[in-house]
């Protein structure tokens, strides 16, 4: 296997950690199942069999390759059988992949056969998305052009001109993981879809309506991705680390570990849903990978590096971090992608079809046919300076757990994944919010902020959820979220009576005009945390009324800052996928 082979394997092993789930399974399998052994030699020999037939099938000029003759070999791939099981499909990626490598190494003439045995490994690739950013670096551009045609074509061949109710998901892999995604999602029964709509200066993925809903109505309801106390609330243990409950001191379940963060569960049931979801592997010594996956006992050396890793983390998040919940949301998301995936393959292994209710907690598409990967790649995000003490940390935590995980972790996730949790964190309060939430001595420019309609100040909590991220801001705002369970679980509230395809806004700050304070004041003080929060100027209705009504021409505008991932944004730009 060349060197570039294994460059494509292990980035994609670390990429989508469904497959680093496969990886280790896949070589317990290897190491310890002889009728998997036979069948992946079986399988290669297949491979063999379908290079040889190719090469003799090459045409004599390495002339560039004809839409038609794209599109026959399209069609003979599509035809083709895909492999079902999970060890089946990682068989299979891995043996495409090598295939596509030792085609590729042959010559120009070569080109469209090994761009097929890509191609063929992104169809049971669970993030296609992913895999055409990791092919990017490591084939050769002309393949790698040529898979991009073979998408392409895929897609305009499987969407009709009438539109995309009828989407064959089955036949394009790229299909079914992007344009087929907002067709599962937000689920059908939330009431909700996304569309690209015209905000600003640009466009935006935004919620829109898909039937009408009357004042005070709650249009959906749903639990977060990842949630987290403020710092103060988590030391004084008054509420649940998981669900973010007030909890009575003598009711509360605590963790035994020195370096818990003063950890507090109002259940059983919140404290084992952390713990399965990322508790376990961030701050305990449990073994992070699945009774059903069989592996070597820790060593004391092994333990105790563990153990250290995971008190400098927490001592990080307490006390050089103190009111800034991103780096443990981050953690957390991390941790938990690790783990929902790694349940994922054992379920799929062991033909369980059913989730646990700790795994699907968090808003998913209809069907469950997603990644927590594909939903977070979607969403939005602000450029933040990279605080190397955090990153440092927590891949050291990471790779004392289970080396390789680290990965997942380089600087320029980890700086994405910062972002996001910024520009899409709500405010959790309860009945107003609070009055007593530290000061900081932060410049008002690196101050935390939460999508919080009573300003972040008065929150508890900080939360991020797959559906909410979607919600764009206004000043006058069509829906409010609202904590009325008492738990992060956030209901999303009409403002005023609402008709299907109307677009769905909430407040990111606190809009409302204080007593003493004039509409200027009001207005420049929204704006301003807005554009230090979120990196916009508000082009709300009411901004630009006021604007007007106050004489204000025109004004120094900031352009949106916000950005999506590389890989949204060439998929965007390709035959409009997105």
């Amino acid at each position: 296997m060349s060197s570039r082979t294994t460059s494509v394997l292990t980035i994609a092993g670390i990429a989508v950690l469904s497959i680093a789930a496969y990886a280790v399974y896949f070589d317990y399998k290897r190491r310890n199942d002889v009728e998997f052994r036979k069948k992946l030699k079986k399988e290669k020999k297949r491979v063999d069999k379908s290079i040889a037939s190719s090469k003799a099938s090459l045409p004599s000029s390495p002339d560039a390759v004809g839409v038609d003759e794209l599109r026959e070999a399209l069609e003979q791939v599509k035809a083709e059988q895909v492999p079902i099981s999970p060890e089946q499909k990682e068989a299979y990626f891995m043996t495409q992949v090598a295939s596509g490598e030792q085609l590729s190494l042959q010559g120009p003439m070569f080109s469209l056969p090994a761009a097929l045995a890509f191609y063929r490994a992104l169809r049971v690739y669970p993030s296609p998305v992913e895999l055409m950013v990791i092919y990017q670096k490591t084939v050769p551009e002309p393949i790698f052009k040529l898979v991009i045609e073979l998408t392409n074509l895929d897609v305009s061949m499987s969407v009709p001109k009438s539109g995309m109710d009828d989407l064959d998901e089955e036949t394009s892999p790229v299909k079914g993981r992007v344009e087929g995604y907002y067709l599962k999602f937000p689920p059908k029964s939330f009431g909700v879809k996304v569309e690209t709509r015209q905000v600003g200066d640009g466009t935006k993925k935004t919620l829109v309506l898909t039937k009408g809903v009357k004042t005070g109505e709650a249009i959906y309801k749903e639990f977060p991705i990842v949630a987290a106390l403020d710092s103060d609330i988590q030391e004084a243990g008054t509420h649940c680390s998981q669900c973010l409950r007030s909890v009575e001191p003598s009711m509360s379940i605590r963790e035994s570990e020195s370096h818990a963060l003063n950890t507090v569960y109002c259940s059983a049931a919140c404290q084992s849903a952390a713990k399965s979801q990322y508790y376990g592997l961030l701050f305990t010594l449990e073994r992070p990978l699945p009774q059903e996956i069989p592996s070597e006992p820790s060593t004391a050396e092994q333990l105790n590096e563990r153990h250290k890793a995971q008190a400098q983390f927490a001592n990080y998040l307490e006390n050089e971090m103190p009111g800034h919940a991103a780096p443990l949301l981050v953690a957390q998301f991390i941790a938990r992608q690790v783990n929902a995936e790694m349940s994922k393959l054992i379920s799929q292994t062991l033909s369980k079809t059913t989730m646990t209710a700790d795994q699907a907690d968090f808003t998913d598409a209809d069907g469950g046919d997603y990644l927590l990967a594909d939903h977070f790649e979607r969403l939005r995000y602000v450029d933040v300076d990279l605080p190397e003490d955090g990153l440092k940390l927590l891949t050291a935590v990471l790779d004392s757990a289970m080396p390789g995980l680290d990965a997942l972790a380089t600087e320029e996730r980890y700086a994405t994944l910062l972002g996001k949790m910024l520009y899409n964190a709500y405010g959790v309060y309860y009945d107003g919010g609070r009055d007593d939430r530290p000061v900081t001595n932060n410049r008002p420019e690196d101050i935390e902020r939460t999508r919080t309609p009573v300003g972040t100040s008065h929150q508890i909590g900080s939360a991020v959820y797959t559906v909410s991220s979607y919600l764009t801001h206004s000043c006058e705002p069509t829906a409010r979220p609202s904590f009325d369970s008492g738990t992060s679980q956030l209901h999303l509230i009409a403002t005023r009576d609402l008709e299907a395809g109307e677009e769905l806004t909430v407040a990111y700050v606190d809009v409302t005009q204080h007593e003493g304070e004039s509409v200027v004041d009001c207005r420049r003080r929204r704006r301003m945390e807005l554009a230090r929060g979120w990196k916009f100027a508000c082009p709300c209705e009411r901004c630009e009324r006021e604007g007007q009504e106050m004489g204000v021409i025109s004004e120094d505008k900031i352009k949106d800052q916000s950005k999506v991932e590389k890989s949204m944004e060439r998929f965007e730009a390709n035959e409009g996928l997105l």
